[in-house]
């Protein structure tokens, strides 16, 4: 297989627009002409929007973005400024009197890392969109992962700093790539090493525990009320799939959180993913599903370890230095 860009998928953009001072901001993937989407939301604790349209019994068949917001449901906000950059570009559902862009998106909650009175909104929204007419996708604390952070069962004085991350395959004429903003629970695992590349921190900063050992321990103090979690990400393919295709590829990319996320998919995290297929070639729809867990593996891993210190957090770097 070869690594190659997410934009290299043809017909796909990817866009960041971010406040740093206030730590937040919100990443846009961009399918000009439409593409085929699905969702799975296995979180207890999601904020999206459009996300029943992507049901196969619904009637819209190609969506035109998706969006990931910090924010919290604030972020969702952003979604106005995609939709109204996409019209002025005359990208849409055809409703006769104009084209209505469809754009589905998925929020976390990053409110207590920098300034909470500042959310990604319809202004950054568009912004994002400005930015994907370059090439590319930049990485680490850009776009959605401004605010990103984990490990924050003791607090968010023991966490660490998360980001957003990217990584994509070619092999063959089969392209498939992930896009992801980190900001869970508990710990990010290295599935290929089993190294705790960041999480919950020791009293000293110096090393990380393990979240789900203090989740055991503390199940019977009903504690564990911290919500501002949620992983949020995107796989991207240029395979031909049907909607119900597109929403088991975005199930079984749910396998790359639960191979580097520990826990993922609790109570107190909103986790999603969305998928897009810009139809371009024929494949089998389970090898798309497994490199989309492959590749969403890789995307968190690099989401942390590309990470920059923010708002006095301590990143990967940190521990390993």
């Amino acid at each position: 297989m070869e690594e190659i860009a997410i934009t290299d998928i043809e017909g796909i953009s990817v866009g960041h627009a971010q406040d740093l001072k206030a730590a937040t901001g919100c990443t846009v993937v961009i399918g000009r002409e439409g593409v085929t989407a699905g969702v799975d939301v296995r979180g207890g604790a999601p904020g999206t929007r459009e996300t029943d349209l992507l049901d196969p019994v619904n009637l819209v068949q190609r969506i035109h973005a998706v969006v990931l917001s910090g924010g919290s449901s604030f972020g969702l906000d952003a979604a106005g400024g995609v939709m109204q950059y996409l019209e002025e570009e005359g990208i849409g559902f055809d409703a006769m009197v104009t084209k209505i862009p469809i754009v589905c998106a998925a929020v976390l909650f990053d409110l207590p890392v920098g300034d909470y009175t500042v959310r990604p909104d319809r202004k950054m929204g568009y912004a994002a969109c400005l930015d994907a007419r370059f090439p590319g996708c930049s990485e680490g604390c850009v776009g959605a992962g401004a605010g990103a952070t984990v490990g924050k069962i003791l607090g968010m004085e023991r966490c660490m700093k998360s980001g957003l991350g990217a990584f994509c395959v070619r092999t063959g004429h089969l392209e498939i790539g992930a896009v992801v903003a980190v900001n869970c629970l508990g710990d990010v695992i290295d599935p290929e090493t089993g190294e705790t590349l960041a999480g919950v921190l020791d009293e000293d900063a110096k090393r990380c525990l393990n979240t789900e050992d203090i989740m055991i321990r503390q199940f019977a103090d009903r504690r564990m009320m911290f919500g501002g979690n949620t992983t949020i990400g995107v796989v991207v393919t240029n395979a031909r799939l049907t909607k119900s295709e597109a929403n088991k590829v975005a199930s079984m990319a749910h396998n790359g959180y639960g191979r580097t996320l520990r826990p993922a998919h609790s109570m107190f995290d909103g986790d999603t993913i969305f998928s897009m297929a810009t139809g371009r070639i024929d494949a089998d729809v389970s090898v798309v599903g497994l490199l989309a867990a492959r590749t969403m593996e890789r995307a968190v891993v690099r989401a942390v370890k590309l990470a920059t210190p923010l708002c006095g957090l301590k990143t990967h770097s940190h521990i390993v230095g």
